[in-house]
């Protein structure tokens, strides 16, 4: 993919969100699409079956868009509500839809069971006397109410797709036990127009039939409520309210009305409403919720705090910085509820097939009934419309529709469950192809904040290594390099003085000089101890082996004389080594980028059991060898912070962004971590194939559902047994393999990636999210 192109998919127009009716399966989604494909200013418009909504971007407008649904069919309205209160309300909705459906199932087996119970115990099932045309007429009464009522949406639905040229799963469910009825209506009326051995009926096949895939919807209802869970748990990270410090008094008011610049007050226990930053108070806060890290966080004044995370122990006192959309976990909420509605690659297959899916159904059950009628046995009325029914039936693609969605909900969902922000169906999909990760060494591999690690006097020195710290860190006052925040940084940490400095100089490529306390003070690389005239001695044997392990040293003098080394290195981070073991045990080789020099480079590489290393580089460099490995064949990742990283995160396949979940970060890569680890990398690599091998498994299941499925209805097998299949049987099959596609994706819920802390960081987050 060009650059272009994936910064065009990164960065989609204004999107929107419609609630949907009507919608029911694969077929029902593409006519959908197909629709607003149509409608100019639309530049991208998703269905997600599994959760009944549409997400248009574009400048189209709400009208275009609702006008092109409902020409295709189908009801749309414009969802304007909150995120949480859009879930209340669709969690209400499918409630009362889930006990209208399970009555509307009892109501159609409580006809359906007797009446096939009546004829597997050997009851009379055929009409040749004017008493049993009465019994059976009232039966066949019953059994419209049944269709009516309970199976009315079926018939609606289908009327509003043939109106509109269109055909779907009710389309089917409609053909069929309508089809089997009026034979059944026909042979109560006038049994004498057809043959003795025909006049048989079928009212219990449209009951069961009818009755059986209500209660396959209730279940897939329910099953499918689960795949939410994710959303819902991030959800309910935000409280409704803030206490709001205004002119000495405190109060608590909604969320909605907390504005940018209002001091906030959060006490021990209570969630954190908004972004912000402290200015007074000290506390612990868990941030295990959004970050996935287990450990609490100690926050004081300058911290900033994010929306939804947890204060454990203190009371803070914050301005708020961002509210309402605009905090870290409104952005985390909006692109997990985006990229649930995403599609993946893998599901072109299933969205071609189900193009020309239900029509090619149609056409095999005419076919096979003329086949029974023209070529079968006796009762060959009888023998046409059990076929043609039952193929109809067991032909619905309901669960081709929801193999992937369902999947991809589920996966999304979990993985923002362990700090995995994925951005699309096609990352979700590209990381489990990954051959090749590119990791920036700097902030990804190590802390990103050089530390001071050693600190050596020599003999000759009139003080102690601290004495010396002492004035190195003074002279360092000046300087702004990193090298010397991280010596400041030591000298504080040990409650040093800073002396006085004068004569200041800060020379290029060598080091800094001065007088601090009155004393002459050098501090640099061998270039400035040359140039002074100080003899280093032996302490060069021991800044090279410094150097040889990964650490920047520095000679320092004072007056004129050797006073000793000092080193400082950007220590690797606590878990790095079993992360990139984990990584390599999936199957993945890393090589790192860095603009380090080569010997910190190596060294750090050794410790980790890195191969490749490229060192020295500029951010254009990484871009480039990222194109170079993607020219000879690699399906290559990116790990890097996000920031001076952008463009190689752009350029691969699938870029990480690693650390705290920065906006750069959300922006620019296809999955942002929120935990500062490649733990996440390969939790996320490790989540990909999971719901891959899901998807397959589901579409697979599908497939080979309505491959044999079809066949088996239409009477393939009759040589061999002497007996079609039953609709009710067709029927109880195609209700059955929607909740089995439901259940199996909703599998990747006990989902835990292997060798990472994420057990524990989603036991605190559930935790944390109950407190």
């Amino acid at each position: 993919m060009s650059d272009t192109s994936k910064e065009n998919e990164r960065a989609p127009a204004e999107s929107r969100t419609f609630r949907l009716e009507g919608v029911t399966c694969a077929g029902c989604v593409r006519s959908i699409e197909s629709a607003l494909d149509g409608v100019p200013g639309v530049a991208e418009a998703r269905v997600n079956l599994a959760d009944r909504t549409l997400v248009v971007a574009g400048s189209a407008s709400d009208d275009e868009c609702i006008a092109a649904v409902e020409a295709a069919g189908y009801g749309a309205e414009r969802v304007r509500t909150s995120e949480r209160e859009r879930r209340e309300q669709q969690h209400a909705e499918e409630q009362r839809h889930y006990r209208s459906l399970l009555l509307r199932c009892f109501l159609a087996l409580g006809l359906g069971v007797p009446l096939m119970a009546w004829g597997l115990l050997g009851g009379e099932m055929m009409v040749n006397t004017p008493g049993q045309q009465m019994a059976w007429g009232v039966v066949g009464l019953l059994t419209l109410g049944v269709l009516v009522y309970c199976g009315g949406h079926f018939f609606t639905g289908a009327w509003r797709a043939f109106l509109h040229h269109n055909a779907n799963m009710d389309t089917l469910v409609a053909l069929g036990t309508g089809a089997a009825w009026l034979f059944s209506m026909a042979v109560v009326i006038a049994p004498q127009m057809l043959p003795e051995m025909s006049r048989h009926v079928y009212f219990e096949a449209s009951a069961m039939i009818i009755g059986l895939i209500n209660l396959g919807q209730a279940l897939e209802l329910r099953a499918r409520g689960r795949t939410s869970a994710a959303v819902e748990k991030l959800l309910e990270l935000q409280d409704p309210t803030a206490r709001v410090v205004h002119d000495g008094e405190e109060r608590d008011l909604p969320l909605e009305e907390v504005q940018v610049g209002d001091l906030i007050r959060v006490r021990p226990g209570e969630k954190i409403p908004v972004d912000g930053t402290v200015e007074e108070g000290r506390s612990l806060v868990d941030e295990s919720m959004l970050t996935g890290e287990p450990v609490p966080v100690n926050k004081g004044e300058g911290d900033f705090l994010s929306a939804g995370t947890l204060n454990k122990n203190g009371t803070l006192l914050f301005r708020a910085e961002k509210v309402g959309a605009d905090t870290r976990l409104a952005q985390i909420i909006e692109m997990v509820k985006n990229a649930q509605s995403s599609r993946v690659p893998i599901a072109r297959l299933a969205d071609r097939i189900s193009a020309i899916f239900v029509p090619t159904v149609m056409i095999i059950a005419v076919l096979a009934a003329l086949a029974w009628y023209n070529f079968g046995p006796e009762p060959r009325a009888a023998h046409v419309l059990v076929v043609l029914t039952a193929v109809l039936i067991i032909a619905c693609p309901c669960a081709l529709g929801l193999a992937t969605p369902m999947s991809v909900m589920v996966g999304v969902g979990k993985g923002a469950e362990y700090g995995v922000l994925i951005r699309n169906g096609k990352a979700l999909q590209q990381a489990s192809k990954l051959h090749t990760l590119v990791v920036d060494k700097t902030g990804t591999l190590t802390e990103g904040e050089p530390r001071l690690t050693e600190i050596e006097a020599d003999d000759s020195f009139d003080g102690t290594e601290e004495e010396l710290l002492e004035l190195l860190a003074s002279l360092e006052q000046g300087s702004e390099h990193p090298l010397a925040a991280a010596v400041m940084a030591a000298a504080r940490e040990r409650e040093l003085e800073f002396l006085r400095t004068e004569d200041f100089e800060a020379i290029t490529a060598h080091g800094v000089a001065g007088r601090v306390d009155g004393r002459a003070v050098l501090l640099g690389n061998r270039k400035l101890m040359q140039r002074e005239n100080i003899d280093t001695g032996s302490w060069d044997k021991r800044v090279k082996q410094l150097g040889e392990e990964g650490r920047t040293a520095m000679y320092a003098a004072v007056d004129g004389r050797m006073a000793g080394i000092i080193a400082v290195s950007d220590p690797l981070r606590e878990d790095a080594k079993a992360a990139v073991a984990r990584l390599q045990q999936l199957g993945v080789r890393i090589e790192m980028l860095t603009g380090d020099n080569e010997g910190t480079a190596r060294a750090v590489a050794r410790q980790l059991g890195i191969d490749r290393v490229h060192a020295e580089l500029q951010p254009e460099d990484k871009e480039k060898i990222i194109g170079e490995l993607q020219d000879s064949g690699e399906q290559v990742g990116m790990a890097g912070d996000g920031i001076n990283d952008a463009p190689a995160l752009a350029r691969a396949d699938v870029g990480f962004a690693i650390g705290a979940g920065t906006d750069v970060a959300i922006e620019t890569a296809d999955v942002t971590l929120m935990r500062s680890s490649l733990h996440g990398v390969a939790d996320a690599i490790a989540l990909s194939r999971a719901t891959l091998r899901n998807i397959k498994q589901n579409l697979f299941g599908a497939f080979i559902y309505n491959t044999l499925g079809i066949p088996i209805a239409a009477g393939v097998l009759y040589p061999f047994t002497g007996a079609l299949l039953s609709p009710v049987i067709a029927g109880a099959a195609m209700a059955m393999s929607s909740v089995t596609v439901v259940t199996n994706a909703n599998r990747l819920r006990f989902f835990q990636p292997e060798g990472s802390n994420a057990e524990v960081a989603t036991s605190n987050s559930v935790k944390s999210g109950e407190a």
